[in-house]
């Protein structure tokens, strides 16, 4: 088995989250795919198949399937310009399509954007609210009134919790046991802490004890979900933005974010790649 490793959303050609990316003639089965995103150790691991009209993917953390993954969507776009060239790419996830572009860069560096599924958001429940702050230890007064806490879906389903100082989240710590059991029982793929600097820039850390894994460095979907979760609460700040993240684990990580003004529409997220060598 082929797997390549590729760090995605790269800052200045350093950081990045790594993925494993694997092409295959034929999906393995479930178990086996599992398997080897264990085995990786990566938050995520995706699994490609050439299907007529596209590519088939699948996405694994190291202790379950995940239904969408930004940072492996495009890590899967190197992945396939180093296969295929540039160009767009169709890939028929387990429960929608999406589309990727792929631009070269040079010596295996490439820009990817991809185009997030449907978003939604919806008010989080209070209850869950406060459990999840207890267990980050924050108080209500350290979230930025601005922004109300709610959960947001690009593919996946991430909760949005907007602080008022950037100290704040880079001290983000958190229970690690009692979120992912919140997380597994809500379907939560991620907790995303923000400070937000200006219109144009937002920091972010992203929990993921739900994939058995404390903190990912950048986060596609998660990105495409405060997009979404941005537009429905008519935020007036503007239709793009930039995210910073992973610099408080030391693994910098920028991702370029844009979208439309229609409601539920997907979201452009882009990222440049880097090689990972061994």
């Amino acid at each position: 088995m082929n797997i390549q490793k590729i760090a995605a959303f790269a800052y200045n050609n350093s950081g990045g989250n790594p993925a494993g990316v694997v092409l295959c003639d034929e999906l393995p089965a479930a178990e086996a795919m599992l398997k080897v995103a264990s085995e990786i150790g990566y938050s995520e691991t995706a699994f490609l198949q050439q299907v007529p009209d596209g590519w088939r993917v699948r996405y694994f953390a190291p202790e379950r399937e995940v239904p969408f993954c930004g940072h492996a969507t495009i890590a899967s776009g190197a992945a396939l310009g180093k296969h295929s060239g540039e160009g767009e790419y169709r890939l028929i996830l387990n429960e929608a399509e999406i589309s990727i572009g792929v631009e070269h860069s040079g010596d295996d560096i490439f820009s990817v954007t991809l185009l997030s599924p449907e978003t939604w958001s919806e008010p989080a429940e209070q209850d869950l609210v406060d459990q999840t702050l207890n267990a980050f230890q924050l108080a209500i007064t350290d979230l930025n009134p601005k922004f109300p806490i709610r959960v947001a879906f690009a593919g996946a389903q991430h909760l949005i919790l907007v602080l008022n100082d950037r100290g704040t989240l880079a001290n983000m710590n958190y229970e690690f046991d009692r979120m992912k059991s919140i997380m597994l029982e809500q379907d939560w793929i991620t907790i995303s802490l923000l400070y937000q600097e200006s219109d144009k820039l937002f920091h972010s850390r992203n929990a993921f004890a739900y994939g058995g894994v404390i903190e990912d460095p950048a986060t596609g979907a998660a990105a495409a979900a405060l997009a979404g979760y941005l537009r429905d609460i008519q935020w007036g700040g503007g239709n793009s933005f930039e995210i910073l993240q992973g610099f408080d684990m030391g693994v910098p990580s920028r991702l370029l974010v844009e979208f439309s003004d229609t409601k539920g529409e997907g979201v452009s997220v882009r990222g440049a790649t880097r090689n990972i060598e061994e």
